[in-house]
């Protein structure tokens, strides 16, 4: 979470309108309504100051005081915090349709052309169309499969490489550039250099990205001190958005320059095929391309680099668990050549390695937050129309009553289990659920397990410096999607019987 070092500042605005705040409260709670219980908070302020630099782990430990449910006033902001799978499921599955929309963010407004891609658009026909027209062009089994001859040679030129490296290698740098080369060829037909998009390199970007998305911004929770940018945040969303303008704007150029007839060649020329055709339904227009262009490239590189940098700590961490995956590959796969996406639907052992990683790290702690569109009553508590709710997942898959010792790395706990990545039954949340669930399911998926399995599968790993399993360091740094703290690095041994 973004340092909140100006609060004495914005405690001298606030004791302005203490009486506002009060008057607020009061007409907040009038009537024969329940509200859920919560913490009290400060004037103006509310609750934003319980949050911490890990609000995941920070709102657990409230909703273990104040139960599954529990209110909160996140500056002016009622907000409801969900926290335990029979809970999930009254938000996201029984009453979906009046938790489907998103509150207006600046992050949304600086970031996504004022809302206009999938993830943080608000719900409606636009976002409906977008939607449908997104999973039609890039994450329909046809079009995911169309790319599997690309996905195979980027994971040989990944495996050669590695294989060349005899000392220490930087897993989670070596990841993520994979995952960014395999995601611009699919969305912008080709690879672009690490510059490209900034001097920072493209991963440092998105990483910039996710940090200012998962930031509780002051402005949006106390708009009447919005203008101020007390934390420096819309000074810092502006300049990123002038960095993904400028770079998209070069990429839809450059597909009008060379553009051929024919079927399109990527999914820029979908989207450019669509906003010139005369038979769509809404508006769509180059900043569509833009924002849509943008959910998709941030949500495919950090969301699936994060969950496969975690599978892996996890593996290394626990020497029984990687042994019986690899135990699987040889048996499936043998070990005269590489895993092929084919095989991986035989990985019993390794999918249930990636529920329970997925499990414990899920990428999105706090999924996106959604906003009431209605009033209503949920087990018997009033949720007032314009709540903000926070799903918080890292809580839900390490209830108790669902899952049996949940800080323990077990995935046997999933033999007989019925619990999917899709969140139906909300147990585990790693892609969320309902209306607002992520599209790139599949794909994510099948990029994690084809990553994991090839790096199980063609090495042996050991740690460095002689830090043995145990002492794995597995802290995280909060964001909306968190990542581990360190870079998690190992040093390689090729181990199949043939050079790929």
């Amino acid at each position: 979470m973004e340092s909140l070092l100006q609060w004495p500042s914005l405690l001298l605005i606030a004791l302005g309108v203490f009486s506002f705040t009060f008057l607020l409260n009061a007409l907040r709670r009038r009537g024969k309504a329940l509200l859920p219980p919560g913490p009290r908070g400060l004037p103006i302020l509310g609750n934003l100051h319980m949050l911490g630099d890990l609000p995941h782990r920070n709102l657990q430990k409230l909703a273990q005081k104040y139960g599954p449910i529990m209110y909160m006033n996140l500056g002016l902001v009622p907000t409801v915090v969900v926290s335990t799978p029979q809970a999930g499921i009254q938000f996201l599955r029984t009453h979906d349709s009046v938790f489907a929309t998103r509150p207006i963010t600046e992050f949304g407004k600086y970031l996504f052309y004022d809302r206009k891609g999938l993830g943080f658009s608000e719900y409606g026909p636009y976002w409906r169309n977008a939607r449908k027209f997104c999973t039609f062009e890039l994450l329909s089994n046809t079009k995911i499969d169309s790319f599997k001859s690309m996905r195979k040679e980027e994971m040989a030129l990944f495996v050669r490489t590695l294989k060349e490296t005899h000392d220490v290698a930087d897993l989670s740098a070596k990841v993520a550039q994979l995952i960014v080369d395999m995601s611009c060829r699919m969305l912008f037909g080709q690879k672009y250099m690490d510059e490209s998009l900034d001097e920072r390199g493209f991963k440092a970007v998105v990483d910039e990205t996710m940090n200012l998305a998962g930031a509780f911004n002051v402005a949006d929770y106390i708009p009447f001190v919005g203008q101020l940018d007390l934390q420096g945040l819309g000074k810092r969303m502006k300049k990123l958005s002038k960095v993904y303008n400028d770079f998209f704007e070069k990429i839809i150029d450059d597909h009008l320059r060379t553009k051929v007839k024919g079927p399109p060649r990527d999914f820029v020329d979908a989207m450019l095929a669509f906003m010139e055709s005369k038979d769509r339904e809404f508006q769509f227009d180059r900043n569509c391309i833009k924002g849509i262009l943008l959910d998709m490239l941030i949500g495919a590189v950090d969301t699936a680099a994060a969950t496969t940098e975690w599978v892996l700590s996890e593996l290394l961490r626990n020497p029984r668990v990687m042994k019986n995956v690899r135990d699987e590959l040889a048996r499936v796969v043998g070990m005269d050549r590489m895993v092929e996406e084919s095989d991986l639907g035989n990985l019993d052992y390794l999918d249930m390695a990636l529920k329970e990683s997925m499990r414990l790290h899920p990428v999105a702690p706090l999924l996106v937050p959604r906003e009431s569109m209605e009033n209503i009553t949920i087990e018997g508590y009033h949720i007032p129309k314009k709540s903000r709710v926070i799903i918080n997942a890292w809580a839900i898959s390490r209830d108790s009553t669902a899952w049996p010792n949940p800080e323990e790395f077990n995935p046997e706990r999933f033999i007989g289990n019925n619990a999917d990545m899709r969140g139906s039954d909300c147990l585990f949340l790693p892609f969320g659920a309902g209306r607002r669930g992520c599209p790139g399911i599949s794909l994510g998926l099948l990029v994690v397990r084809l990553v994991v399995s090839q790096l199980m599968h063609c090495f042996s790993w050991e740690l460095p410096d002689g830090v043995k399993p145990n002492e794995l360091d597995m802290s995280e740094k909060f964001s909306l999607v968190v990542p581990r703290a360190n870079h998690l690095k190992a040093i390689p041994s090729y181990r199949l019987l043939k050079d790929v």
